[in-house]
């Protein structure tokens, strides 16, 4: 007989959003107040269960699987309180970026710098070092001044730079290793407009000039298809100029109409006839033209993602990024391997948490994608092959193959890592087979570390 308020089985499978990764929890639960966090996490305990967190199910990678308790925070998105003089915001963890940006706006409140994605969880894209774009500019991580975890026996522990330096820069981009993120507080900025300019240039020209056109502007990317020699620039500068939505018409023909559905059709003829992709990537590219926006800062950076497809992206040094993206371009011509994807480049400026992808470094972001149906493994390895020798950490909510004892020597503050995850959750509770391979086990090679730098 079950103990009373144990966990209800479930034979419920669960999937991330790009639809190939999955797992069959042993039990899912849902929960709309920490009180209930904390109940499930202490039953998971009782029961011997492991523990995942899912935000969106945005991430690309098995991050969020298990067969143990999977905590759902789809009913946990509430805004809790606004300090419009401070900008200081507190929201539950399973809030989206896209809910978070409606309700910043009301209170005439923005966040400094966002991803081209606003779909995630807010304490998915913290956990995952997600970051956006601009060389001056820090990750969402950077944005966070406070946070609330349940810890493995169910009790809540408040993190902040105040409380316990170490703690937060660990638990800025914790993984779902160190507790579940039930609550958050953002440092938010006066609401701003932006000026989107989307434009075609010189592949080589923009790749000489990289540096100097990513420092001249507040955010600076581009995207390049395989077989092509045009990069789609995307430049976001702050403007004084009101803002100017898009009718709802212009919107969907050029969002979805264009971008997404008339994209997903090139993708499954390339899927379908794959000699054809160069001329295909080609037409996409005269396709895409030059397009000037003005609008909300939020309504800027995002933009839906309708075409399904997986993802690998690493962090770079900023002065390895070109060459990186020259090597990838070379090595797909060399390889003959069929991607109908762009490459999308990208920086941000460095930060401090411990395993952030752009701790202590100006990172520049390198990313490629294939379409799903498509085989992505031996064309993201060879990627990684090349990340490897250019000092690469991968984006942790995306795809890689690499282990603890690979990534270990890339980040100088993985052992204080360590040992805070020891310290809060020292039987593994919120571990899988991702943290096994990735982190390794809790303990393992947990070093003392040196006495923290002021």
């Amino acid at each position: 007989m079950r103990e009373p308020n144990a966990l209800e089985a479930s034979d419920v499978e669960w999937h991330n959003w790009a639809g190939d990764e999955g797992c069959r929890p042993a039990a899912i639960v849902h929960p709309g107040s920490i009180e209930e966090i904390a109940a499930a996490v202490g039953r998971a305990a009782r029961e011997g269960l492991r523990v995942r967190v899912a935000g969106a199910g945005h991430s690309f990678s098995d991050i969020a699987c298990t067969d143990g308790l999977l905590i759902v925070l789809d009913r946990f998105g509430r805004v809790l309180d606004v300090d419009s003089d401070s900008g200081l915001v507190r929201v539950q963890g399973g809030i989206t970026i896209a809910q978070l940006n409606a309700r910043l706006a009301e209170h005439g409140l923005a966040l400094e710098n966002l991803g081209d994605i606003d779909v995630q969880s807010i304490a998915g894209a913290m956990s995952t070092a997600t970051h956006g774009t601009g060389a001056r500019l820090r990750n969402i991580p950077s944005q966070v001044v406070g946070l609330t975890l349940v810890l493995a026996d169910g009790s809540t522990l408040e993190c902040s730079q105040e409380r316990d330096p170490e703690l937060f820069r660990a638990a800025r981009v914790g993984l779902g290793a160190l507790g579940v993120v039930a609550e958050v507080t953002l440092r938010c900025v006066p609401a701003f407009t932006l000026r989107g300019i989307d434009a075609p240039a010189p592949l080589l020209q923009t790749l000489d000039r990289f540096e100097e056109i990513a420092l001249a502007n507040e955010h600076f990317e581009f995207f390049v298809f395989p077989h092509c020699d045009v990069a789609l620039t995307r430049t976001n500068n702050r403007t004084e100029e009101p803002p100017r939505p898009r009718g709802r018409v212009a919107e969907y023909a050029n969002d979805v109409l264009l971008t997404n559905h008339a994209f997903e059709l090139f993708c499954r003829i390339g899927r379908r006839l794959p000699g054809r992709i160069p001329e295909i990537n080609r037409l996409v590219t005269r396709m895409a033209g030059s397009s000037k926006r003005v609008d909300r800062s939020d309504r800027i950076f995002a933009s839906p993602r309708l075409v399904r497809f997986t993802e690998m992206e690493y962090a770079l040094p900023r002065e390895h990024t070109t060459e990186a993206v020259r090597r990838v371009m070379e090595m797909i011509e060399r390889r003959g391997f069929a991607v109908p994807f762009p490459i999308e480049v990208r920086t941000v400026a460095a930060d401090d948490a411990l395993l952030s992808t752009a701790a202590g470094r100006e990172s520049g972001y390198v990313a490629v994608h294939m379409y799903h149906g498509m085989e992505w493994r031996p064309y993201f390895m060879a990627v990684e092959e090349i990340m490897d020798e250019l000092d690469g950490r991968p984006h942790w909510g995306k795809r890689h193959f690499q282990t603890a004892e690979t990534l270990r020597g890339r980040y100088p503050d993985w052992d204080r890592f360590q040992a805070v995850r020891a310290r809060l959750d020292p039987e593994g509770r919120f571990a899988n087979a991702w943290t096994d391979r990735v982190l390794g086990p809790v303990g393992a090679a947990v070093v003392q570390p040196p006495p923290a730098t002021p």
